[in-house]
């Protein structure tokens, strides 16, 4: 039987290792028949994605700094390139805030560094949904999922400036939801609990989230990256071809608990 994504094409932004959720998110849509192209931010991290990219035989790695409206552009032109004129799927996994800005108070945010935090983590999924547009109704439509969590509807101690860029990447996938409807286009995110990423490793107290996590949800067990790719898939797959503008939730059902 056929994948879900054979003849799909995908473009990742955000994967980082072996251990981030764009990763596991990719490995489902390979696995599943999709073609893949990534995209990584540094030097630092270039080997380790093109080592990744090569076992997933993709199509195209490139550098990617989503504040730059030229480097956004030139990514979905080589993407449109690679996969022939047009893209299926979209998976946003980006994400940034200061270290210093995840501990310690809120209010002891710098302007500057509130609104990269912003600009990094929310805004760039309005960027590149208006890139990926023609790209997807090149193809008659497409799917797209971003990457949220609880601190974007409520207060999580350390969590700070990125719970502020969280809401307003949420606030984003409802209006691009409207927005991109016309084209076919459906647009969802994926909240999910606690995984030790890369980026989850530079919050305070981190592992004291995941022990109360784990006491609190009702399932009481925490999550993998591969949760959140299965999750992913569903969402980017026509098994929801009517699901758009929505949050699901992959977290043992914490986000239900009042306490």
């Amino acid at each position: 039987m056929a994948g879900r994504f054979e003849g799909k094409q995908a473009l990742v932004l955000g994967v980082a290792n072996k251990r981030s959720i764009a990763w596991a998110i990719a490995k489902r849509l390979h696995e599943e028949g999709a073609e893949l192209a990534f995209t990584f931010q540094g030097e630092r991290i270039e080997k380790g994605v093109r080592e990744l990219a090569e076992s997933v035989d993709a199509k195209l790695v490139t550098e990617c700094d989503v504040r730059s409206e030229v480097d956004v552009a030139r990514v979905f032109a080589e993407t449109g390139e690679a996969f022939g004129g047009g893209l299926d799927l979209l998976v946003h996994s980006v994400a940034y805030a200061a270290a210093e800005d995840l501990e310690g108070r809120f209010i002891d945010t710098p302007r500057d560094r509130f609104w990269m935090a912003v600009d990094i983590s929310a805004y760039s999924l309005v960027s590149c949904a208006k890139a990926a547009e023609p790209l997807m109704q090149a193809r008659g439509g497409g799917s797209m999922v971003t990457m949220t969590y609880l601190g974007g509807v409520r207060a999580v101690p350390h969590y700070n400036v990125m719970g502020v860029a969280k809401a307003t990447l949420d606030a984003c996938v409802r209006h691009l939801a409207w927005d991109l409807g016309e084209s076919g286009i459906r647009i969802n995110a994926v909240s999910a609990g606690p995984v030790r990423t890369l980026s989850a490793r530079s919050i305070a107290g981190f592992t004291t989230m995941e022990e109360m996590f784990e006491q609190r949800a009702p399932l009481h067990r925490h999550i993998a990256a591969d949760d959140v790719g299965g999750a992913a898939a569903y969402l980017l797959s026509d098994d929801a071809v009517n699901v758009t503008g929505t949050m699901l939730y992959v977290d043992s059902g914490y986000h239900a608990m009042g306490m």
